[in-house]
């Protein structure tokens, strides 16, 4: 499985005229130190813990300390625990639960049980892709209000990317959940909080790995308070000014209370009611954020691809802006965001617990062990994907598709992600509104080096300047 990286952390970023392959840490080369040591490296920097043998389609185990971990990078095996077995693999990791319990508190993104099952159908049936349609017109013209922002920057301005993205998916996002606009200090207030947030948080927990099976409570520090004080008031009032009758009839927000007075079984006090807007609010903007973010950067390196996307934008919208109707022709705006999603997975680990013992494979695997499905080794599988480093957007183009479940940005199973369609609608209309007017360059020589917390990010964000498309 994974092993102890002693020498300073390499990364590969390879661009010749035709190909690239970003930003990834290279396979450690040292297997020096002891399984502590792994796992304490494992908190600085878990995408950089692996060996070039873990990049294969297999299932694995190790024993650290009390715990068993099970690594699964195997399509037939994730189907196995996501699907087939899924009742006892539906709980998330102890690290997962504990790192966003402060945020989210039972929402459902980090529930299970009855509280998973109520909450599934009512999020799904609110944000299914049925109803994303009703929401272009605020992706749109919120994207294009970003375009004019920009347009009023001097020449040569540099911008961090990611704060850019966040701050338009955040908005989108408030606009589509609360019906409200956000505003870009309360946009800009979420952003940095939550980043702030993300920094505090140790992803590992390491009294799960000494017999805590449900870990430990992060330690709430007076920064992660202030952090979480921030998010909470925000979400709180437009909550509270829809409980009044001050808000939108149309938003996501409305459609929850909405259900709550027709199905007061599903017991969704006010509390309840912020925390799943929290989690539709924080999942919504941070990870399609992470995943535009990406893609500028890895179309200002792959000029023949950056070139061809903006010529599809051009045949296919004219000199008007593209709109929610025209998402099904962007094919190649549609096969970046995918070959993005596939190289850098916004949710790069995906942890379950398993309830009762069980056995995988030839692998016997305790009850409270942890499960790892990591996207990150999955998507970059030799067996899988050809040239599995390689930045090809043409690998999602003209009906071709991954192995079923070799390709989960969004996880799978009951448990995928119910706002999927919004959030790949949502950055296929703001890349190609964004790309019709403004190339986003990326410094020559600078690395993005990914950095994995509770979400996948530049690690210090991503610089760049913009240059205006004629």
């Amino acid at each position: 499985m994974f092993g102890w990286r002693s020498a300073p952390i390499r990364y590969i970023d390879r661009l010749t005229s035709n190909s690239f392959e970003p930003a990834h840490a290279a396979p450690f080369d040292a297997t020096r130190g002891t399984k502590l040591q792994l796992l304490l490296h494992a908190r600085k920097d878990f995408l950089s813990i692996w060996r070039e043998d873990d990049f294969r389609s297999k299932i694995d185990s190790i024993q650290l300390l009390g715990r068993k971990i099970v690594l699964v990078n195997s399509p037939e095996f994730i189907r196995e625990v996501v699907v087939k077995r899924h009742e006892n693999y539906q709980r998330k990791s102890p690290q997962m639960r504990r790192a966003l319990e402060v945020l989210l508190g039972d929402g459902l993104f980090i529930s299970d049980g009855e509280t998973w099952k109520n909450r599934r159908a009512l999020v799904s049936d609110i944000v299914h892709m049925n109803r994303v349609p009703s929401f272009g017109p605020i992706m749109q013209t919120t994207a294009q209000e970003l375009v004019q922002r920009w347009e009023t920057l001097p020449a040569g301005r540099t911008i961090n990317v990611l704060h850019e993205m966040a701050g338009l998916t955040a908005e989108i996002i408030a606009r589509s959940v609360f019906g409200n606009d956000l505003g870009k200090d309360r946009a800009d207030a979420v952003t940095d909080s939550f980043t702030k947030y993300q920094s505090l948080i140790d992803s590992i927990n390491l009294a799960y790995f000494i017999g805590f099976d449900n870990g430990l409570p992060v330690m709430k520090t007076p920064s992660l308070r202030s952090s979480v004080r921030k998010i909470h008031g925000i979400v709180d009032k437009v909550v509270e000014d829809h409980l009044a009758g001050r808000g939108d009839h149309h938003s996501m927000v409305d459609l929850l209370i909405r259900r709550r007075q027709r199905n007061p079984e599903l017991k969704l006090d006010v509390i309840a009611l912020r925390n799943e807007a929290a989690t539709i609010f924080m999942a919504g903007h941070e990870t399609t954020a992470a995943t535009l973010t990406w893609a500028w950067y890895l179309l200002s390196r792959a000029h023949w691809v950056e070139k061809a996307l903006h010529q599809e934008i051009d045949r296919v919208c004219g000199d008007r802006v593209p709109t929610m109707d025209d998402v099904p022709r962007l094919e190649l705006c549609k096969a970046v965001i995918e070959e993005t999603l596939r190289l850098y997975p916004p949710v790069p680990i995906l942890a379950r617990q398993n309830m009762k013992a069980d056995r995988l494979g030839d692998i016997d695997i305790p009850a409270q062990s942890l499960i790892l499905m990591v996207p990150w080794l999955l998507h970059r599988t030799p067996e899988l994907f050809e040239d599995p480093h390689l930045f090809k957007p043409e690998r999602f183009m003209n009906g071709r598709k991954p192995i079923p479940y070799s390709y989960i940005p969004f996880a799978s199973g009951p448990r995928v992600c119910p706002g999927l369609h919004f959030g790949l609608t949502e950055a296929v209309l703001c890349l190609a509104i964004l790309a019709r007017n403004f190339r986003v360059v990326v410094p020559d020589g600078h690395v993005a080096i990914p950095g994995a917390r509770l979400t996948l990010r530049p690690q210090d964000g991503l610089p760049a300047t913009l240059e205006r498309r004629a």
